[in-house]
């Protein structure tokens, strides 16, 4: 048997980190007839948060060049890989790996320079010929054609000692599967970037015919804290900066009967989360709910994470959500109809208020994902964006820049629309006509401090009260606090906690309320966001605290609470120590 290592690099250690694509090939290698007795596949990953790789990184000195972390990463991990003997390398590609891991393959090429080394992922398939030290790279799902590429290899004898690379390159090139690409090692994309703009893509094996990485124990479900669980693959959507821009446009569905073995798998070793891979869940909405009362019935301990479309929430799917452990991920991008119109998006935001209404009607979590730099955009544009999000009350509001990715729509549009942007990964835009990169710098600020203050922070339940009270917009607010912050005014934790994010909302907060001559409202405003912190916590992490009040928790968690003049001229002050803790229904308290 061939020893096989499928690898990739994770970005963090987090429930949502699992190699999930690499050993999605790894299992369709051990179950494939053509190669199951032929390879003996296993799953290698690395992360970046890992003690080694941060140990790594921390000591590479200053004055080093762009991308050196990468660079010793890729080094490193090439020294594990090689260290296994293996014969073949299969390598899964992200945006954040892509450096990494195209050193790592130049670097295993010097230390065994007959190993067969095999590239795929989404930047593999966005470019095969953007790459060195490789031997193939595989466009598009790999479960269909790395059988058939491997199995072919071992008919060329590759993999005997006396194989020369030289001899058979023709015959490489002749293999003729769909979607794979020999490269022979080289770098070609420096002749052929730019001229390759339609090659390709592997013909994708049916959702029916694809094995499970979970139920054939390619995957260890026990060594992590969270699954990758993947529904669908296609999504019906073209917006332009995805890679799904060129990808299906038809939905393939992965059969009931599956799903259900995964779920009651997942239920028997009490996995805590999953993150739903379907790139619109509600697409289809009489699937979406009797996917839901499936997992109602097999899973209803488990938390699961969705991605779903505003357009297609009513109150009846709304109520569904509800009665799971759950939380969405709604992409909103922009609130200006232009804007997404440029991406091939559209928005009604009448439609939009009303179906995320449903969602808070129904108590389920939800958030949404904004972008900045898009095409057409500004600065004021991107506030105004935050400014509609934050009306509707998300529980998180997730803010990033634009990435021009390679093969999508957008990078062949870029041009066209005068974006300047970064040519290797992670591809964030430089500047744009209407989005200069001062403002762009503005914009990454503005999103560290949303993000601190808002999502960090659990602001929901409290934050538009303060606002109403400040008569300040969201986008005005957020501003403020990020200046600041960035005049050095607090001292900040790499990873802050929820007390140190607590005592910077409120010192903020008391500066704003004592500007505008409203002291006397502080001890009800600090005490809703102790109060809404502790039980964020006790939901979100699981967490018991005890907590200093100034009001009883059951007077600041009604509705009158949120009219701070009312509420102080009629309630008392009754200051208290109140213990928040978890519960199986949910939070609770008691006062000590």
């Amino acid at each position: 048997m061939l020893n096989l290592i499928c690898t990739t690099v994770l970005i963090e250690k987090s429930p949502q980190a699992l190699p999930l694509g690499a050993a999605c090939v790894a299992s369709a290698i051990k179950n494939s007839s053509k190669t199951k007795e032929l390879f003996s596949p296993c799953v290698l990953e690395f992360c970046l948060e890992s003690e080694e790789i941060k140990s790594l990184v921390s000591s590479i000195g200053p004055g080093q060049v762009k991308n050196a972390s990468g660079l010793h990463t890729g080094r490193y991990i090439a020294q594990k890989i090689a260290s296994q003997k293996p014969d073949a390398v299969l390598m899964s590609i992200f945006v954040w790996n892509h450096i990494i891991l195209e050193e790592c393959a130049r670097e295993l090429k010097k230390i065994c320079p007959k190993v067969l080394i095999i590239a795929g992922g989404p930047e593999t398939t966005a470019n095969p010929f953007n790459f060195e030290g490789i031997d193939f790279a595989v466009a598009g799902t790999g479960e269909g054609a790395v059988p058939e590429l491997l199995f072919k290899l071992v008919e060329a004898e590759f993999f005997a000692e006396d194989f020369s690379y030289k001899n058979n390159a023709v015959l490489f090139s002749e293999f003729n599967i769909p979607g794979v690409f020999y490269l022979g090692g080289k770098n070609l994309s420096r002749s052929t970037m730019g001229r390759m703009e339609n090659f390709s893509r592997t013909i994708p094996l049916p959702p029916e015919k694809l094995s499970s990485p979970y139920l054939d124990g390619t995957i260890n479900i026990e060594n992590y804290d969270g699954v990758l669980w993947e529904l669908a693959r296609g999504c019906p959507f073209k917006c332009s900066y995805c890679y799904e821009s060129k990808g299906e446009e038809h939905v393939s569905y992965f059969p009931m009967e599956r799903l259900e073995k995964e779920l009651e798998l997942f239920s028997s070793k009490k996995i805590a989360q999953a993150f739903v891979l379907d790139p619109t869940y509600n697409a289809n909405q009489e699937r979406a709910i009797k996917m839901l009362d499936l997992i109602r019935q097999k899973a209803p301990e488990m938390f699961f994470y969705f991605e779903a479309r505003a357009e297609f929430i009513d109150r009846k799917l709304a109520k569904a959500f509800s009665r799971i452990n759950c939380a969405l991920q709604i992409g909103l991008q922009s609130s200006d109809e232009k804007v997404l119109e440029k991406v091939h998006r559209t928005i009604d935001k009448k439609k939009f208020i009303k179906n995320t209404g449903f969602l808070n009607e129904a108590g389920v979590v939800f958030g949404f994902d904004l972008i900045y730099g898009l095409p057409g955009d500004n600065l004021k544009g991107f506030k105004n964006s935050i400014d509609f999000a934050l009306s509707l009350y998300p529980n998180n509001l997730e803010l990033f820049c634009l990435s021009i990715l390679p093969g999508t729509k957008l990078a062949d549009d870029a041009k066209k629309f005068g974006i300047v942007w970064e040519r290797t990964p992670p591809y964030h835009v430089i500047s744009t006509p209407e989005f200069s990169e001062s403002d762009l710098e503005k914009a990454a600020r503005l999103a560290r401090a949303t993000n601190l203050f808002y999502t960090q922070g659990r602001a929901v339940s409290w934050f538009n009260c303060i606002l109403y009270h400040l008569k300040s917009k969201p986008s005005v607010f957020l501003d403020k606090f990020e200046k600041f912050l960035h005049q050095g005014k607090v001292t900040l934790s790499p990873r802050p906690s929820p007390f140190e994010i607590r005592k910077i909302q409120k010192d903020f907060v008391a500066m704003e309320f004592k500007k505008q001559k409203m002291d006397k409202f502080l001890p009800v405003v600090f005490d809703l966001i102790e109060l809404y912190g502790a039980l964020s916590d006790a939901d979100g992490e699981g967490k018991t605290s005890i907590i200093k009040l100034n009001y009883s928790p059951e007077s600041l968690l009604s509705e009158y609470a949120q009219d701070l003049p009312f509420f102080i001229s009629t309630q008392n002050p009754r200051r208290n120590k109140t213990k928040v803790f978890p519960t199986p229904a949910g939070a609770d308290f008691t006062i000590l």
